[in-house]
């Protein structure tokens, strides 16, 4: 049942995906965006990732698709056409897949208890967490002590991009009251 529940899902990730890049919408393209982080989220639920899917549907579909409708308020929503040749970017894109999926065939089976995350990682953290960090929760001693600048690191990047995009929201409102002009009383 779960293959086929990961398959049904994962054909409409296809799908979306060929409509993201069909679509020349960006109200649509947004749209799609969101539904897509959905379904991602959805995948992540089958694979039991439940804090990663909450993440993924919080900010992927919910903050990300929020700022980008208030973007599209203050900009066209209409992608303007441009010649392209797409030879180039179907290639780089289908050596890429190739290259990943080439690189998925060494790794061990998904859930195998005899990997060696299971056998080193894992119990080291469950049996130093406490040790080691003084934290009684091994889900927040590893997101923030074993992994605390990897985690400082996405933390960086969300605030950056949060910074960039109040920062061209808020050229973009000025630019339009300089365009205004004073009014005459």
């Amino acid at each position: 049942m779960e293959t086929v529940v990961n398959s049904v899902l994962l054909t409409l990730l296809a799908i979306v995906t060929i409509a993201i890049i069909r679509q020349r919408s960006l109200f649509g393209v947004v749209i799609l965006a969101g539904i897509y982080s959905f379904l991602m989220a959805s995948v992540l639920i089958v694979m039991d990732a439940v804090d990663v899917a909450m993440t993924e549907a919080s900010v992927g579909a919910g903050v990300s698709t929020i700022v980008l409708l208030a973007t599209l308020f203050l900009t066209n929503s209409r992608e303007n056409p441009q010649p392209r040749n797409v030879v180039l970017p179907l290639f780089v894109s289908g050596s890429v897949g190739a290259a990943l999926i080439y690189g998925t065939f060494e790794l061990p089976p998904f859930g195998e208890a005899q990997t060696p995350v299971h056998l080193h990682t894992a119990p080291y953290y469950l049996q130093q967490s406490i040790p080691d960090t003084g934290v009684a929760n091994v889900v927040t001693s590893v997101l923030a002590d074993y992994r605390g600048y990897d985690t400082l690191g996405e933390t960086t990047v969300i605030f950056t991009a949060g910074i960039g995009v109040m920062l061209l929201l808020w050229g973009r409102r000025r630019r339009k009251d300089n365009d205004e002009g004073p009014t005459s009383s």
